[in-house]
């Protein structure tokens, strides 16, 4: 299997297969090979085998790309502009708000690589704020501001890395770390295959957790029909699924309609993440959640409309 090297700006003739391309900027391979074809960018060329391996500089005109539909441009009006119009058009249309002091502390750490300092600075934010803002206020501001510097190529893959593995484990040891054992409602939490971002599941379990929820989690890529069954057999109230922006609109529109007709009337589906946040309706007998807000409040209304009952 091919891999990809670190991102680097001295490797302009560089060449990276498409799954690291689709790893690197969250375009999926299918949108890759649309592209190509519909509009003639990226234009990949071929090794030995016929597989398809794109320069750094078509790696770094998509990451601009996905920064600019992720905020409502469509690919056809931006995609034949160079990388400088689009640097312009994201320059154009960005805020200049200022990070605050916090979070910029703990970024600068990252960037300095100064790995010690990195996590005892998570790990103060958590005892500070406790689980339920240091997700929905620290993570959640962190979550933008790495996003949209890898896309636009101020952090290296290895420092995104590095950064989604300690918010992984902080958040996993907060969630362990929290007394009892949860109460109503009991929620599965998963995603369907093809997302395998964990950062985002761990997040809504966190807030369910400090909620006083029970969570199942079955950690990500997991097949509809493993879904139906799972879902008696730990007698849940409610799925949640995680998509983000890696996954297309349409493709988690489709899962979460396949996964409502799998499983029962009762048992309620939660459907939140990048994918869905400019989804206009929701399948029928689903439920998108467009913020940590929505999710808080569907958890009261769950548990007002039980009470009822």
């Amino acid at each position: 299997m091919n891999t990809a090297p670190s991102v680097t700006a001295d490797q302009p003739n560089a060449c990276y297969n498409i799954a690291a391309v689709e790893r690197d900027t969250g375009l999926s391979k299918d949108t890759l090979r649309v592209w190509e074809r519909r509009y003639g960018f990226p234009k990949p060329q071929r090794d030995q085998h016929d597989e398809r391996l794109y320069t750094l500089p078509e790696l770094e005109k998509l990451r601009l790309l996905r920064l600019l539909i992720d905020s409502g441009h469509r690919p056809g009006k931006i995609i034949n502009q160079s990388a400088v119009e689009l640097t312009r058009l994201i320059a154009a249309q960005t805020p200049a708000t200022s990070t605050p002091p916090e979070i910029a502390v703990i970024i600068d750490h990252l960037l300095q690589h100064d790995v010690d300092r990195f996590r005892n600075a998570l790990l103060q934010a958590l005892m500070k704020q406790g689980l339920l803002r240091f997700v929905t206020e620290t993570v959640t501001a962190l979550n933008h501001w790495i996003g949209e510097a890898w896309l636009v190529g101020k952090v290296a893959i290895f420092d995104e890395h590095l950064y989604s593995e300690h918010i992984q484990n902080i958040l996993r040891n907060a969630i362990i770390a929290q007394p009892g054992r949860g109460s109503a409602p009991r929620v599965l939490l998963t995603s369907l295959p093809g997302e395998k971002h964990r950062i985002g599941l761990l997040m809504v379990e966190a807030v369910l957790t400090a909620e006083g929820a029970a969570c199942v989690a079955l950690g990500t890529e997991t097949p509809t029909i493993d879904i139906k069954d799972a879902a008696p057999a730990y007698a849940v109230d409610v799925v949640a699924l995680s998509f983000s922006s890696a996954i297309t609109q349409n493709a988690a529109l489709a899962g979460l309609t396949e996964l409502r007709g799998l499983l029962p009337e009762e048992v309620e589906i939660w459907g939140g993440g990048g994918a869905l946040a400019r989804a206009r309706k929701a399948p029928q007998g689903v439920l998108l959640l467009r913020s940590f807000d929505d999710l808080r409040y569907a958890l009261e209304r769950w548990r007002v409309e039980r009470r009822r009952r």
